[in-house]
């Protein structure tokens, strides 16, 4: 499929985030890209993909002819419940400016990240592909799972319309090197990382917001970019994919705590502040998707992982974000 128009010119929006640089790690220090290919990694510094005019002046400069489009408004639960308004105007936008622009320039195929709040709040577990659009999501952060619905609305348009075959990937939750590891505004693993880091350093007590008791599968940065690769090399379906672990690896998030407690050896008295939200309960979803392509694929240990994104918070305090 990626050989019908040459070696493949990728463009990367989000590029500098989490997934854009372990996609970046993978491509030039595992052999994720291949020979004649060039890989662009685009970040919101040099385009605000909010505004169409900067958004195919991008596409003029680079003429791409494959796009993996991770470029968005994030934030975490209670940064979402803040800004809904912002959240929904911003996404929609930047996804209407990405998936339009590419059809634009004939881009060959985009796969867009999707993240598991599209799907609906009430719903039988575990969640798997068919289900996003059977009812209302989470209230907490509604604005941005329906812009990134909106994503699969998009692509079935352009297959039905033209024919073209773009598609997206539903991560669960992320984490790794070169996330946002802002405590008030950042998703669950890289603020309890932050509040781990400084509780040690402090030697106070680690301050966890609410129960412990919601369950998440966590999906680490290198793995989900090297299934990246393979979605844009081989899949060749308009239906996005879940890519996640198993449901037997689903976690609570005390045992996210306890495992980055080890990764720092911190030793101090964790307190859980149950006043604070603890978002969606469970989430679960179903990899029977992914498994039934890559019945092979090999994730990263989730406490080896866990282990290399502190070293590498650690190593990188000054400079990561927060």
């Amino acid at each position: 499929m990626d050989g019908s128009v040459g070696p493949m010119r990728v463009l990367v929006t989000g590029g500098s985030g989490l997934v854009g640089r372990a996609i970046e790690r993978v491509v030039k220090e595992e052999g994720g890209g291949r020979e004649g290919e060039t890989w662009i990694f685009l970040s919101s510094k040099e385009t605000n993909l909010v505004s169409a005019e900067e958004t195919r002046a991008a596409f003029e400069r680079h003429r791409p002819t494959h796009v993996i489009h991770l470029a968005a408004m994030v934030g975490g639960l209670y940064r979402n419940m803040r800004q809904n308004l912002d959240f929904w105007r911003n996404n929609l936008h930047i996804n209407d400016n990405v998936l339009h622009t590419s059809q634009e320039f004939g881009v060959v195929k985009v796969v867009s990240c999707l993240s598991t709040c599209v799907f609906p709040d009430k719903t039988t577990y575990p969640i798997d592909e068919t289900v996003m659009h059977s009812g209302a999501p989470h209230e907490s952060n509604y604005g941005y799972a329906y812009a990134k619905r909106m994503i699969d609305i998009h692509n079935r348009a352009l297959f039905q319309q033209y024919g073209l075959k773009y598609t997206a990937v539903i991560p669960t939750n992320m984490f790794g090197p070169h996330d946002n590891y802002n405590i008030e505004d950042g998703h669950v693993m890289p603020g309890l990382i932050h509040k781990t880091y400084l509780a040690k350093k402090e030697g106070t007590p680690l301050q966890v917001w609410g129960s412990g008791r919601a369950l998440r599968q966590f999906i680490y940065s290198l793995d989900l970019a090297r299934l990246f690769l393979w979605v844009l090399r081989e899949y060749d379906e308009v239906e996005p994919i879940i890519l996640s672990v198993g449901e037997e690896d689903e976690l609570t998030v005390k045992d996210a705590v306890d495992a980055v407690v080890e990764g720092f050896g911190f030793e101090g008295e964790v307190i859980y502040d149950t006043s604070k939200s603890d978002g969606q309960i469970k989430k679960t979803a179903n990899n029977a998707k992914l498994r039934k392509y890559r019945p092979d694929f090999k994730f990263t240990p989730f406490k080896q992982a866990v282990k290399e994104t502190c070293d590498w918070f650690a190593a990188n305090y000054d400079s990561a974000r927060k």
